[in-house]
């Protein structure tokens, strides 16, 4: 398997992530689709099965969760669909959010982050989430107004190229979605420009101990599994302090083992032997 361009990355994880929010809405609807999932239709090339969760049972989302570090509590106050047991953690609780703060949260999918977010910071605060895929944002929007939120709006675009203003938020936060994009870098600078001097970070992503070997970085399979596409800590640190973040602190979570292997059961050794689930902070400063 050769190497992969960033079109066909972006065309991937965009097609995969449309499978999990149709399958979802039809689960919702009653019908019980065969999942997007199915590593005999969907992922002939790889033997490692997508995370992305379409058609989970809600047993299972409440169950990963839980592992995520989210409260019966948090799944219980969101719209019906909101929660689509997609993620590496819990980023709304590291972000100790304040009353009147604006968040924007990259990749937000069916808004359940958000919604969470919405609380937190109340009706004088706002939160912007940002999905490159069209069916994702339309289930959140559907979300939000079932929800009756005035607080919360979805936008479409491309974490990369992010649809908000300059020094406008006073927060961003990611739940399991830089690890999707190709041009990393690229994320944390405009994450930079839109974050007000002393904004922060609140990540929760997948990242690499170690370089992935070439045959994991090339599977389109396991870059929208949420593991081929991992950068390694080392890489992480470097690319948010050339960007200019301060105060930048990589947490791997203690619970990153059974977190992955919730994943993929059956195959989980193999990412366990790569990457982990870790807490990603850091500050823009007040001045240059």
């Amino acid at each position: 398997m050769g190497p992969i361009d960033k079109e066909q990355i972006r065309d991937s994880v965009r097609d995969t992530y449309a499978k999990v929010a149709i399958a979802e809405h039809n689960v919702l609807d009653g019908i019980r689709p065969t999942s997007c999932c199915d590593p005999a239709d969907n992922f002939p090339e790889s033997d490692t099965k997508s995370s992305c969760g379409c058609g989970t049972p809600e047993s299972s989302i409440k169950q990963m969760s839980t592992t995520m570090g989210y409260s019966k509590e948090d799944m219980d106050n969101v719209p019906e669909g909101a929660n689509m047991g997609l993620g590496c953690g819990n980023p709304v609780a590291l972000a100790s959010l304040k009353t009147g703060e604006t968040v924007v949260d990259l990749g937000s999918g069916g808004g359940f982050d958000c919604f969470l977010a919405a609380k937190e910071v109340g009706k004088t605060g706002r939160v912007i989430g940002v999905d490159m895929t069209p069916e994702m944002v339309s289930k959140a929007r559907k979300n939000a107004d079932a929800a009756k939120t005035s607080n919360v709006e979805f936008r479409r675009g491309e974490i990369e190229h992010l649809p908000v203003a300059d020094n406008s938020a006073h927060i961003v936060m990611s739940n399991c979605v830089i690890n999707l994009s190709p041009d990393k870098q690229g994320v944390y600078r405009d994450v930079f420009r839109v974050l007000k001097p002393g904004g922060r970070l609140s990540i929760s992503d997948v990242l690499a101990t170690a370089p992935l070997p070439e045959k994991m970085r090339n599977d389109l399979n396991l870059v929208g599994a949420c593991i081929g596409g991992a950068a390694t800590i080392e890489d992480t640190e470097e690319m948010l302090r050339e960007t200019g973040f301060r105060d930048i602190r990589i947490t791997p979570t203690d619970n990153s083992r059974d977190l992955i292997r919730q994943w993929d059961p059956a195959k989980s050794e193999k990412a366990l032997d790569y990457v982990v689930s870790a807490c990603i902070e850091g500050v823009k400063p007040l001045s240059p």
